[in-house]
């Protein structure tokens, strides 16, 4: 389970209806397309940022009622069109997108919900509109869900993140607790790193659960689907805090057994 590159797209999920399966997967494309400009290869930062740009200056024109020019963006348009998707969430995917070539540290926490409002919330919301959810209650707790699930894959690979040059802990809470970034890149869990990692573990279960209760306001597959990804999140949070949020040593990852116990349980949860 992780929410970076965007794995939580159902893009290959058997709930997933006909119907929409085609829009999934060209929203998914866009998404991948866009997040690989950012973080894949070894192109210069402007340059990633002036590929990103072509590809607001796409979503501009789908905007403004104007035909996109590459064969992707006018798939997009034809799907944005039919579903009547907002274009806002688009455009807030490619703002933490152009943030991640520039940004590698956070300072507080708010800063970094905020990056998570831009680069997860935005899928929630577009799921949600494709099913023809679109109240106030269930977009926020649409928004609690995805950046818990954004903080949770943050947490879940501080290791991974410390090799490719960023630290999504935020600073102000490294400083309290004592933590220096020579830590990190030690893979070292002593001290007070434990103590952090409940803190962190702590406030994101609380942002999980207050948007848990969508799982079951929604109906059907999307319901289902929802609780599945809800449930594997907090698998993920219990098994960072049983292993004293040691990721260096004990990545947390789901198995076929947390698999079939979230099955059963998202089925009674109805």
């Amino acid at each position: 389970m992780a929410v970076d590159h965007y794995e939580n797209f159902p893009v290959g999920s058997v709930l997933l209806p006909r119907r929409l399966r085609a829009a999934v997967h060209v929203i998914y494309r866009f998404a991948r397309t866009a997040d690989d400009i950012a973080d894949e290869g070894d192109a210069p930062a402007q340059t990633r940022l002036a590929e990103l740009g072509k590809l607001r200056e796409e979503l501009n024109r789908i905007d403004d009622g104007q035909p996109p020019q590459t064969a992707m963006m006018q798939q997009l348009a034809a799907v944005i069109a039919k579903h009547n998707l907002p274009i806002t969430p688009f455009q807030d995917l490619l703002s933490a997108f152009s943030q991640d070539v520039v940004k590698t540290r956070y300072d507080t926490f708010g800063e970094l919900v905020d990056y998570c409002r831009r680069s997860a919330n935005p899928v929630g919301r577009l799921m949600l509109a494709l099913y023809g959810e679109t109240d106030a209650r269930s977009l926020a707790m649409s928004d609690g869900i995805c950046t818990a699930l954004q903080l949770i894959n943050f947490w879940q690979d501080v290791a991974i993140d410390w090799q490719k040059g960023r630290v999504y802990l935020p600073q102000e809470d490294l400083q309290r607790f004592r933590i220096a970034e020579s830590q990190i890149a030690a893979g070292d869990a002593g001290g007070l790193w434990s103590a952090l990692m409940r803190h962190e573990i702590d406030r994101t279960r609380k942002m999980l659960q207050a948007g848990a209760p969508l799982g079951k306001v929604l109906k059907g597959r999307l319901g289902l689907e929802l609780r599945l990804i809800i449930m594997g999140g907090e698998r993920i949070l219990k098994k960072l805090h049983d292993s004293n949020g040691d990721m260096f040593g004990h990545r947390p990852v789901l198995t076929w057994r947390d698999w079939l116990y979230m099955l059963w349980r998202a089925l009674r949860a109805k």
